[in-house]
């Protein structure tokens, strides 16, 4: 797709390239480049010259009343980080993939990490292990942020250069190579973005354009981006339009979406959506849009049509780790309270009509409702999962479910996740049972670190009553950084094998028993009801009914498996073992 874009540089077919800057606030701009150029101001407070001897490679910055020199807001790559030059980048790439997409319905989501994934940590030292990837089943990989952040490593969330792959995972030939490499496997390739805040380090735009930001609404990480203003909303959908127009992405997970407190009219939710849609159409390809949401709100929600109208495909069910990881773990602290009491019954809730809460009070907010009636959504709508960045990372020690839940639990908790309608997500490592601990960490200096630092503490104590705080990694330390790395070398373990082994198995049937009836699933009649300890669900798809019959127990349980042809589970029991799964189809 050719993008024309307001924000950035515009190269000249017969040479030179067009600056442009947003800068209200500024009197002067300057282009500060081989030389210094002047830049003439325009009506809305944008500046604009054509500089006839800059070129593809070009590295420039822009000089704010002759004071300070800022990035492009828009720049392509940042090859000496967020305070460096800006470089003018050739968008053209010679993709080898012919590739429109997968339907969504198809999605097994495997979320990585680039700078953690591998040993290299980079874009084109990930394609190494895409072969192992579609080994184990899974349809799509998912990025963590790649744009480009303050400092050697960082989660993502901290981006301020929002168009410019981050230079320690390469430059953006390497991510279109890992992109392209994906389609040729067959992966879609989804991106996280980040709309709800700027990091904290190497974010200038206050300085010259202070207008994206409002005073009165306070995000957890700084002052609210304003979607009522024209220019900043327009910024965000060239965004949008970028990664997924000269970058391919199959999609993209918009990150907390519940933080955007100024989101204008029309919402930015609906135009990024509408923008998406169009794209779409024009592209002939399949594009999917995906949400974090805390407010669980299902009216944002459209899994079924296929060209995105102003809603989304999916959002990422908290409920549904929650619910598991009080039953898996027996934790109850923070918002894991507001599953302590029946966790089965939610996960049964869950199976049967999308979200726990669904405009329930929820005691970790103080009592005000949350959510809104998603029963009749498709379960396609809901995007499953034991594990993430934020359920490992997010907590003191960054551990993960395998050394927090024995492992016939956990096993079993991937059965019923891996074969039920909703999509799944994996966590990198999950699949082979990785007991690495991914923590989190940043790459701050001075009184922002001493912060950062602080603030960990400050949160996990009344969190973790028995922790010694003196324990809790240190977020600034290239230690904890290098430790979060997964152990590829780990599969070489029979443990790990076998986990890997057992989910490879799992992907398998899902893809021939599952997946095939999926596709058109607008109107499921859904069921699930427990039992004690057992668990029993049922979907009506196209062309039958799949049963779940499990025991999610330490005791064995009476009864017997679920109607049917099995597709999971290879015997008939007269009672149901602990922690046993069951799944059939019946035509």
């Amino acid at each position: 797709m050719s993008v024309a874009p307001q924000f950035g540089p515009r190269p000249a077919a017969g040479g030179g390239v067009t600056f442009s800057l947003w800068a209200p606030a500024a009197k002067t701009v300057d282009v500060v480049a081989s030389h210094v150029v002047p830049m003439q101001r325009g009506d809305g407070g944008w500046f604009q010259v054509a500089v006839p001897d800059a070129r593809i490679g070009t590295r420039y910055r822009f000089r704010i009343d002759g004071e300070i020199e800022v990035p492009d807001p828009a720049s392509s790559f940042q090859p000496d980080d967020v305070s460096g030059p800006s470089e003018i980048v050739d968008h053209r790439f010679a993709w080898q993939a012919t590739w429109r997409g997968r339907p969504w319905h198809e999605a097994a989501i495997l979320e990585i990490h680039i700078g953690t994934f591998t040993p290299g940590g980079t874009f084109l030292s990930a394609i190494d292990k895409l072969d192992e990837v579609v080994r184990t089943g899974f349809t799509a990989i998912e990025l963590m942020p790649v744009a480009d952040f303050f400092g050697r490593w960082n989660w993502g969330y901290d981006g301020v250069l929002w168009f410019a792959p981050d230079s320690a995972y390469g430059r953006p030939e390497d991510l279109k190579a890992l992109i392209d490499a994906a389609h040729q496997r067959g992966l879609m390739v989804f991106l996280d973005v980040v709309y709800n805040h700027f990091g904290p380090e190497g974010n200038f735009l206050s300085r010259y354009a202070p207008a994206f930001f409002t005073s009165d609404v306070q995000t957890p990480w700084g002052s609210a981006v304003d979607f009522n203003v024209p220019e900043v909303r327009a910024f965000v959908l060239q965004n949008v339009l970028h990664w997924l127009g000269y970058y391919r992405f199959d999609g993209l997970r918009l990150d907390a979406v519940h933080a955007i407190a100024k989101q204008g009219t029309p919402s930015i939710l609906e135009d990024i959506s509408r923008a998406v849609g169009r794209l779409a159409r024009e592209t002939n390809r399949i594009v999917h849009l995906v949400l974090e949401n805390d407010g669980n709100e299902a009216r944002l929600l459209d899994p079924a049509t296929v060209i995105p109208e102003g809603k989304f495909r999916a959002q990422w069910n908290d409920d549904y780790h929650h619910a598991w990881h009080v039953l898996l773990t027996g934790e109850r602290s923070g918002y894991y309270g507001d599953y302590a009491n029946e966790p089965l019954n939610d996960i049964a809730r869950i199976l049967r009509s999308g979200f726990a809460y669904q405009g329930q009070p929820s005691p970790h907010r103080g009592g005000k409702p949350r959510g809104e009636l998603s029963e009749h959504l498709s379960p396609t709508a809901f995007v499953s999962f034991l594990q993430n960045h934020d359920q490992v990372g997010n907590r003191a020690l960054g551990e993960r479910l395998e050394v927090l839940a024995p492992p016939e639990r956990i096993e079993a908790a991937l059965a019923v996740m891996l074969l039920a309608p909703m999509p799944p997500l994996l966590f990198m490592g999950e699949e082979w049972g990785e007991t690495r601990p991914f923590q989190f960490f940043c790459d701050f200096h001075g009184e922002l670190a001493h912060a950062v630092r602080e603030g960990r503490r400050k949160e996990f104590k009344h969190a973790y009553e028995n922790l010694d705080h003196g324990k809790i990694p240190d977020p600034v330390s290239e230690l904890t950084y290098s430790e979060s790395a997964i152990r590829w070398d780990s599969l070489d373990q029979l443990h790990h094998a076998k986990r890997r082994n057992l989910v490879q198995r799992l992907l398998e049937c899902r893809a021939s028993d599952v997946t095939p009836h999926l596709a058109n699933v607008a109107n499921v009649k859904t069921d699930a009801m427990v039992v004690g300890t057992v668990l029993t669900a049922s979907w009506r798809l196209d062309g039958g009914t799949l049963h779940l019959k499990a025991n999610l127990g330490d005791e064995p349980a009476s009864g017997k498996g679920p109607p049917g042809r099995v597709i999971w589970n290879y015997q008939r029991p007269t009672a149901l073992p602990p922690w046993s799964v069951f799944w059939t189809w019946e035509s």
